[in-house]
């Protein structure tokens, strides 16, 4: 009876979890889009505006967003990479920063020993409610193990460790997949803006050539146009992989420390059940 609701709780999760995937791709195709569309309207009404040239029509350039428009078609695109680089760096901070929770894991690791020590379970377990962050998740779970472990009088005190890390390596199971999902979106950003804006550069660096290469004196304009397209699209390429990247980093680094606080906990469940209950 116990397996068959065993199997039934994780068939539960599993057909409760295929809605939020479905919801999270439908989330994120919606911020994608969102961005290709702010990024050209931007480039149409905001760097297009009139106001921004001398000369409307023949495009000759008075401030800095005539210039960038002078970028070409490559600019909307890489302004869409910076919104979707941006969007993702948001929703990743507002979720990593949950995730490490109110206390230091080093600390919450520490208070767990000591009422595990004092065989004071409930203590534990509040602890793991104050820390409210992936750590105290995962040690919350062993910890329910834990206490039904110590009334368990079936079982060998290794088959009972056994069961706690089993619980554990479940609870991190799915902690984990919650910490780096969408991490892929700034690992793709970083490398894909740097490549739109060397696009960019390759084509506005052809159409500077081909000013110079006029027979008679060079198209000026043309000329100046080919330039810009090249350096807005190197500057706006670099500088949105240049923020990707910090954010990757930043965010893997934060998720190691709690993955090695996840780690520490589920060392500290079965090192004390083995002292304590023997």
């Amino acid at each position: 009876m116990a397996d068959v609701k065993t199997a039934a709780v994780k068939a539960t999760g599993n057909q409760a979890g295929k809605p939020k995937n479905s919801n999270n791709f439908w989330i994120n195709l919606i911020i994608v889009a969102a961005s290709i569309a702010a990024g050209w309207l931007i480039y149409l009404f905001v760097l297009g505006s009139p106001s921004n040239f001398k000369d409307a029509e023949m495009h000759i350039p008075k401030n800095f967003q005539g210039n960038m428009y002078l970028g070409g078609y490559i600019v909307p695109f890489l302004m869409a990479t910076f919104f979707v680089m941006l969007a993702f760096i948001i929703e990743r901070a507002l979720t990593i920063t949950k995730a490490k929770g109110k206390m230091d894991n080093a600390e919450f690791v520490r208070k767990v020993q000591y009422h595990l020590a004092n065989k004071n379970i409930d203590a534990a377990l509040a602890e793991c409610d104050k820390q409210s962050g992936s750590v105290g998740n995962v040690m919350r779970a062993g910890l329910v193990k834990y206490r039904e472990m110590t009334s368990n009088n079936e079982l060998n005190t290794d088959q009972k460790i056994l069961s706690i890390q089993k619980e554990i390596e479940e609870a991190t199971a799915l902690e984990l997949p919650m910490l780096e999902k969408n991490l892929v979106f700034l690992s793709t950003i970083a490398s894909a803006a740097t490549l739109l804006g060397l696009l960019g550069t390759v084509l506005g660096m052809i159409r500077a050539f081909m000013a110079m290469g006029q027979a008679g004196a060079p198209d000026a304009a043309a000329l100046a146009a080919g330039i810009s397209e090249a350096l807005y699209n190197t500057a706006l390429g670099i500088g949105t992989s240049f923020f990707a990247i910090i954010g990757y980093n930043f965010f893997t680094t934060i998720i190691d420390g709690i993955t090695f606080g996840i780690d520490e906990s589920g060392f500290t469940l079965t090192q004390s059940f083995a002292a304590n209950y023997k």
